[in-house]
């Protein structure tokens, strides 16, 4: 058996009710093929993109389960079948890979910055511009 996914559209002329009801009975589609429904989600109602069969708003469902492949088929048939199914895609669920994380090494190491001789050095340079500054003021005030 593998890991699949459904997500399908179901018409808007459906109540919420009516589209629950709906997404059991896709649900017993794959349990009638040999299937295991694992997780499902409630129907939610969205607007659609551009219309699809001249619907505006559709109810987005999905589940996971699990089926064997010959199966898979059949139940596309099932589905195609179905006139409240607007679109559908079917997807194999892989599990996810873990990710080893990349340890990168420094080209260039620098040495620690002594935060403190740089505001010293930073305050110095403040006070010999500002003494220019004033002498400047100074010069010109006297002219």
């Amino acid at each position: 058996m593998k890991p699949y996914e459904i997500s399908y559209l179901i018409s808007s002329e459906l109540s919420e009710e009516e589209a629950r009801a709906f997404q059991s009975k896709i649900t017993s589609f794959v349990k009638e093929e040999g299937g295991i429904s694992n997780e499902a989600r409630i129907p939610l109602r969205k607007k659609l993109a551009y219309p699809i069969e001249k619907q505006n708003q559709a109810y987005l469902a999905f589940f996971t389960f699990q089926l064997n492949p010959e199966a898979l088929v059949n139940l596309e048939k099932k589905l195609k079948a179905e006139n409240q199914i607007l679109r559908y895609l079917i997807l194999i669920k892989n599990p996810l890979k873990p990710v080893k994380e990349r340890v990168r090494k420094l080209k260039h190491q620098t040495e620690p910055v002594d935060f403190e001789e740089n505001k010293a050095y930073v305050e110095k340079e403040k006070k010999v511009e500002l003494k220019e500054i004033e002498e400047k003021l100074e010069e010109i005030l006297r002219e």
